[in-house]
């Protein structure tokens, strides 16, 4: 961030330096012209003196009026406007008075400003002095709103990562006191070698959850390996009730979404496909990369939601769908599609025949740069097609 911050300000990303470039280079300008106007006017070399002197006093002033600045810049507008204005006169009416000075002793020793000529003196060192407060308080200004706005980015991101991370955790507890009590029921049937499986799968799946990309991504081929821990602990509890099956594209294997998106989705399935069915159903998972979009579906062939397809506003089967929507609005904005529909035409008067739910997201290629955890080649091998 702080890179970023450096790259963004450009000449700015170093105040002192800034500063006193600006200063040297503005003051040097300033003699310039008044140097050339001088000769312009035929005053002679000797006019270059004087302006030398002038040229230092106005830089002295300066970063006097600068000191003072940066302790009342912070005050409230009332107090900075009026405190600027009075420390621009004070030094209007030492610049002027120097000016003068030097402008009589070296260039016209016979000549005393009176009335309208000392006025004169003042109001052009009032005009610089004003456009130099002006400049220095438009720069600092400028980079204060700069630093408020990286800060707020900064907070935000904060904030967008937290609630992520939160979501993202958002575990469904049904699951775990399920898996748990089946466990425990297969210790207390003597079943060790099935509570032994179910609880290895069940730990590494909770490894997955706690192990992932600072954004929460991971590739597909990540996903459904996480998919399959978690369908073979439930496959312990339903037996040959729960069937699945997956098609993977070579091209969406490696593509990246965010972790723990397809589990909530495949948990509703087992929900309200596997759990109410005597036969129970199939579980079908696919992901394909289309004309730059990664577009995943799961699909069961059970009874459906009871009472239809919820609408986009609606909470549908609980958590887990109103979970994976903030999701992908928090990371994608308004670039994502994430629907309910019939999973085949219902006969007249069946109602509906299964879910498919649709997760329309932009294609980020992969693999996940940095991640601590590779897909095992013996599932991805079984899974792609």
């Amino acid at each position: 961030m702080a890179s970023l911050a450096i790259d963004r300000r450009g000449f700015f990303a170093d105040r002192n330096r800034a500063f006193w470039t600006l200063q040297i280079g503005g003051w040097a300008g300033y003699f310039l012209l008044r140097t050339l106007g001088g000769l312009a006017n035929a005053m002679g070399v000797t006019f270059i003196l004087p302006a030398i002197l002038v040229t230092l006093t106005g830089f002295s002033i300066t970063l006097l009026m600068a000191a003072a600045y940066r302790r009342i810049i912070r005050l409230g507008p009332a107090w900075v406007w009026s405190l600027s204005l009075l420390i621009v006169i004070a030094g209007a009416i030492l610049f002027s008075t120097i000016e003068v000075w030097a402008h009589a002793t070296f260039y016209r020793p016979d000549w005393r400003p009176e009335g309208i000529e000392f006025l004169g003196a003042i109001l052009l060192t009032l005009a610089v002095l004003g456009a130099w407060t002006a400049l220095y308080y438009g720069i600092n200004y400028y980079l204060m709103l700069d630093e408020q706005a990286e800060r707020f980015q900064r907070l935000e991101a904060h904030a967008s990562r937290a609630q992520l991370e939160m979501l993202r955790y958002q575990l469904n507890p049904h699951f775990l006191f399920n898996t748990l009590n089946s466990i425990s029921t297969l210790v207390l049937l003597g079943e060790t070698e099935k509570a032994n499986g179910m609880l290895s799968r069940l730990s590494s799946f909770l490894r997955y959850t706690l192990v992932g990309e600072r954004e929460g991504l991971a590739t597909v081929a990540q996903e459904i390996e996480a998919l399959n821990l978690y369908l073979d602990i439930e496959k312990i509890r339903f037996g040959d009730r729960l069937r699945t099956r997956f098609a993977v594209s070579p091209a969406a294997a490696e593509a990246r979404l965010p972790s723990l998106l397809l589990q909530p989705l495949v948990e509703n399935a087992v929900k309200y496909a596997v759990t109410p069915s005597e036969t129970g159903a199939e579980l079908t998972v696919s992901a394909r990369a289309e004309r730059g979009r990664l577009v995943v579906e799961v699909v069961d062939d059970g009874p459906g939601i009871p009472g239809g397809i919820p609408g986009p506003s609606h909470e549908g089967t609980g958590l887990g769908l109103a979970n994976i929507r903030e999701r992908l609005t928090q990371i994608y904005g308004e670039d994502f599609r994430f629907e309910l529909l019939p999973a085949a035409e219902a006969a007249p008067g069946s109602g509906n025949r299964g879910l498919r739910v649709v997760i329309d997201i932009p294609l980020q290629p992969g693999p996940v740069a940095g991640s601590r955890r590779q897909p095992n080649p013996g599932v991805l091998s079984e899974v792609v097609r």
